[in-house]
């Protein structure tokens, strides 16, 4: 039996209960905001409740499922997954025309949905473990997103749940995730720069680092 850190159960509870919750992410990327309903995350964030929002998917089983519906080949599903969990980006994967899966809705536009993948381990436990999150970076409109429980509580409303922890580097240097469109055959697309092609000498170098990596090309 895993055994959770007061901070962590409790916001365990408030996942639970339907609230918004702000969670830290690995370095260098900044805080994340979730909840069990797309609107809970875009009334946190003080924007449309009907506007996109991104799908967390932390457990293997919860991406197997989701991934049978992407319009990928195979090998470009597993170098996906990849990207997820080692990059720590955001990706745009094609969903197969008439196969988006009714809790995708939220994150799909123009036959794309939008996902997140990564996670801070101590966390792990509560989030593999949640089913389907919708999940944004935590910042309201207007506002970059936060990197300390010290931002997040002097942008966010009372009502939002902060997880009173954070990994092991400080606030400065977090930036928000790169974003990337994945086509099949491994082709990779950059659409919004991040932490990720920031450090590693902008989006071409990151592209072509990716691809000698993942790829072998």
């Amino acid at each position: 039996m895993t055994v959770l850190s007061p901070a962590i159960a409790a916001a365990a509870d408030a996942l639970g209960a339907g609230s918004a919750v702000v969670f830290p992410n690995p370095y260098p990327l900044t805080s994340v905001v979730a909840a069990t309903a797309p609107g809970v995350v875009n009334t946190a964030k003080g924007r449309p409740e009907d506007q996109a929002v991104a799908l967390w998917l932390v457990g293997d089983e919860i991406w197997t499922e989701f991934a049978a519906a992407l319009d990928l080949d195979d090998a470009t599903r597993v170098f996906a997954r990849e990207l997820l969990v080692h990059e720590r980006v955001t990706l745009l994967l094609p969903l197969m025309s008439g196969r988006v899966p009714d809790q995708a809705r939220p994150a799909t536009r123009d036959g794309h949905a939008l996902v997140f993948g990564a996670c801070w381990d101590p966390l792990r436990p509560i989030l593999a473990g949640a089913g389907l999150l919708h999940v944004s970076s935590a910042n309201r409109t207007g506002h970059p997103p936060a990197a300390s429980p010290a931002e997040v509580r002097a942008m966010f409303p009372p009502d939002v749940h902060v997880v009173d922890a954070t990994d092991d580097a400080s606030a400065a240097g977090r930036a928000a995730t790169t974003t990337l469109r994945v086509s099949r055959n491994h082709t990779l697309t950059h659409t919004r720069s991040g932490a990720q092609d920031r450090d590693c000498g902008g989006r071409e170098a990151y592209l072509a680092r990716l691809r000698s990596v993942y790829v072998g090309v």
